[in-house]
C-alpha cells in the first residue's frame, strides 16, 4: 500500500481523517502543521510559520517536502554522490497532512527521484468544504472550535469576515489545485463520517 497524502484547507477534517487512517492501516501520521512549527522554533531565519503568511510559507517549505518525499518515496536512495538505499525500509507507510502545498515545486523536485506524477507514489486524498455558505461555516466555528484553535477567540464578526474573505475563496482555490494534481477529491460539508468511512474503503480497495 502507498503513503497517503491528505491535503485541504483548515477544519476540512484533515487530522480527523489521518487518525482514522492510522488506526485502520497503521500508518504514521506526519502532520505538516508540527513541521512548520518545527521550522518556525529552529530556523525562524527560513520564514517558515504557522498562523502568518500562507503563501510565503507554503514557498519556503515547499523544496523540503519534496526532498523529504523523495526520499522517503523512494528505494534508491538519493541523487547525486549519497546514497540511501540501504535505509529503506519496506513497508514503511506514513499519512502526511497539511495545508502548506506548493505542488508545481514540489512535483519538480520530485522528478529528481523518479517520480513523474504524485499519484505513482502515493494516495493523493484532498479534503474541501465547497457546499458550506457563511452562516454553516460560523456555526460550525462556534459549535466545534477548542481552546487549541486559532480561532477559538474570534467574535462572530471576525468568523464572517475570515469565511469570506479566506476560507471560501482558499476552498476554491485548493479546490482547482488538487484537481490539476491528481487527488480524488471529498467533501466533508456535510456528513462527514460517512465521508471518511467512503475513503477508507476506497484505499482498501486501492
Amino acid at each position: 500500500m502507498k503513503s497517503v497524502i491528505i491535503v485541504g484547507p483548515s477544519r476540512a477534517g484533515k487530522t480527523t481523517l489521518a487518525k482514522r487512517l492510522s488506526e485502520e492501516f497503521h500508518y504514521l501520521v506526519i502532520s505538516l502543521d508540527k513541521l512548520v512549527a518545527t521550522f518556525q522554533a529552529a530556523y525562524p531565519q527560513l520564514d517558515i510559520r504557522l498562523n502568518w503568511n500562507r503563501d510565503k510559507t507554503t514557498e519556503n517549505i515547499a523544496p523540503f517536502i519534496g526532498h523529504f518525499l523523495g526520499l522517503f518515496s523512494s528505494d534508491d536512495g538519493i541523487k547525486g554522490d549519497l546514497n540511501l538505499h540501504a535505509h529503506h525500509v519496506e513497508g514503511n507507510h506514513f499519512v502526511l497532512e497539511g495545508g502548506y502545498f506548493d505542488f508545481e515545486k514540489i512535483a519538480s523536485i520530485l522528478k529528481e527521484y523518479g517520480t513523474e506524477e504524485l499519484k505513482d507514489r502515493f494516495i493523493l486524498i484532498g479534503l474541501v468544504q465547497g457546499q458550506k455558505t457563511v452562516d454553516e461555516y460560523v456555526r460550525d466555528f462556534k459549535k466545534y472550535d477548542t481552546e487549541d484553535d486559532w480561532t477559538y477567540n474570534f467574535s462572530e464578526d471576525e468568523l464572517r469576515e475570515y469565511v469570506t474573505q479566506d476560507a471560501i475563496p482558499f476552498n476554491r482555490e485548493m479546490t482547482d489545485s488538487l484537481e490539476k494534481f491528481g487527488f480524488t477529491i471529498y467533501d466533508t460539508s456535510t456528513e462527514r463520517e460517512s465521508v471518511f468511512d467512503k475513503i477508507v474503503e476506497d484505499i482498501s480497495k486501492s
